[in-house]
């Protein structure tokens, strides 16, 4: 939400609406915009092939890290539109839209569904990746998990009729929960959390043992665990042990830059958390190969001591600008570390208590616990008894992370099960592009026009 919508909001407090007023509002912008013309596959008119597409989102990337992001991408179709949320932006552009924004997360896909720890303690699944968040049209979300269920479930060898039951699902989720958030007072709808309890509500029982293997895994996952597997303490120095190429040392200068940023990131935080970071002293800084989309951006860890033996690892993490505002024509933001953060802080319910951003050498960061208990139910594992379950639990997990920034009310107004079709129809019909794409870049990359490498 911009400046001027906050304080319009601000000055509407306290003039209720009736919620029978909200609802009448989304049924009424059927009219305008059709759920079955949201199942219509339209495209870029300038539309770039994926070679070119790839070449250009290349452009502020370290080059030496470009081959492994082709590599990463070449992967699978799925792993091609993991690496592409601009190219499907651009896409989704094309097509109509209802005019309701919320807080996008902007790479919707069933891979950034996530699990991660609570200060509590307590681990909980959500969204967890916000690289291209900003606000704008919520239906954008909806498709692109929607496809990336029929990408996953392709690449798990589930069959066709599955895969698109799985997106269907997804949206089937999305407005069963919009439904019941609806009714729900304000407070809880807005703290909702996505622990064991949201498997029942999504009917995703059958992810009970997955989501339990998963957050036992991810109670492991620890700066404690990263420690003791990755750096060595000798001569009372406490240092990362490089793994090339994905982690590895930087110089003396790096390490300066890295560090002096540290400061700014401490003021991002709320206020109430300063004190906590202040108490860690600086050990060691190494560069770590991250993500898909991500690969070739600046990455770092800080390894920190604190008390005792105790270890805490922060990543500082580059944050280009969103592929997503450039396509709804939107300014750079002012620090796109703190649109990430805001975004974030925005969509999910319990946010890393870390979370800030910083500058280091005139480039924007987010800065993060790394591996904060972190986890994930890898969706192209799934076998066809589970990939609707799992496409259930997340429209469930989206439809939560919309209505903090839009009224559930409104959204529950314009959703029907006609949209269950039409979507269903929609991710199906780009993940027929996205395979034509993928199959693009195979090609580039076998007659030598790009290179690609992976990890060793």
């Amino acid at each position: 939400m911009g400046e001027k919508a906050e304080e319009a909001a601000a000055l509407a407090f306290g003039q209720r609406v009736d919620a029978a007023e909200v609802v009448a509002g989304g049924r009424a912008l059927r009219d305008e915009v059709g759920h079955e013309e949201q199942g219509v596959l339209s495209l870029a008119a300038d539309r770039p092939g994926a070679v070119e597409f790839v070449e250009a989102s290349n452009a502020g990337r370290l080059a030496d890290l470009v081959p492994l992001r082709v590599g990463r991408m070449v992967a699978s179709p799925f792993s091609f539109f993991r690496g592409a949320a601009g190219l499907m932006a651009a896409d989704l552009a094309a097509g109509v839209r209802t005019g309701v924004h919320a807080q996008l997360c902007g790479d919707a896909h069933a891979a950034n569904m996530g699990l991660f720890g609570t200060p509590e303690g307590k681990v909980v699944m959500d969204i967890n990746d916000f690289d291209e968040t900003v606000p704008g049209p919520w239906e954008w979300d909806l498709k692109r998990l929607a496809t990336s269920l029929v990408l996953a479930g392709r690449e798990g060898g589930v069959p066709e009729d599955r895969c698109r039951e799985a997106a269907e699902d997804v949206v089937k989720s999305y407005r069963k929960t919009l439904n019941r958030l609806a009714e729900q007072p304000f407070l809880e709808s807005w703290s909702a959390l996505g622990d064991e309890s949201a498997l029942r509500d999504a009917e995703a029982d059958a992810l009970e043992d997955d989501f339990a293997k998963a957050a036992r895994k991810a109670g492991r996952n620890t700066s404690s665990r990263v420690a003791a597997r990755w750096t060595h303490r000798a001569d009372d120095e406490w240092r990362f042990v490089p793994d090339p190429p994905l982690l590895s040392a930087v110089d003396d200068g790096v390490r300066a830059a890295v560090v002096a940023a540290l400061p700014h990131y401490v003021t991002s935080l709320r206020e109430s958390r300063r004190n906590l970071v202040l108490r860690y002293g600086v050990s060691d800084v190494a560069f770590r190969v991250v993500g898909t989309g991500s690969v070739g951006f600046r990455n770092y860890l800080v390894l920190l001591h604190g008390n005792g033996d105790e270890a805490l690892v922060l990543q500082v993490k580059e944050a280009p600008r969103s592929a997503v505002a450039e396509v709804l024509g939107l300014p750079p933001a002012k620090h796109e570390g703190k649109r990430v953060v805001h975004g974030a802080r925005l969509v999910q319910a319990e946010t890393d208590i870390l979370l800030g951003w910083t500058t280091v050498r005139g480039r924007h960061f987010i800065v993060r616990q790394f591996r904060n208990r972190k986890g994930e139910i890898d969706p192209t594992a799934l076998g066809r008894g589970h990939l609707d379950d799992y496409g259930r639990l997340a429209g469930a997990l989206l439809a939560r992370a919309h209505v903090r920034s839009v009224d559930p009310r409104l959204l529950a107004g314009y959703c029907g099960k006609d949209l269950d079709d039409a979507i269903g129809g929609y991710a199906v019909a780009y993940a027929d592009r996205t395979e034509a794409d993928h199959a693009e870049l195979v090609a580039a990359v076998r007659s030598g026009r790009l290179a690609a490498t992976t990890e060793v």
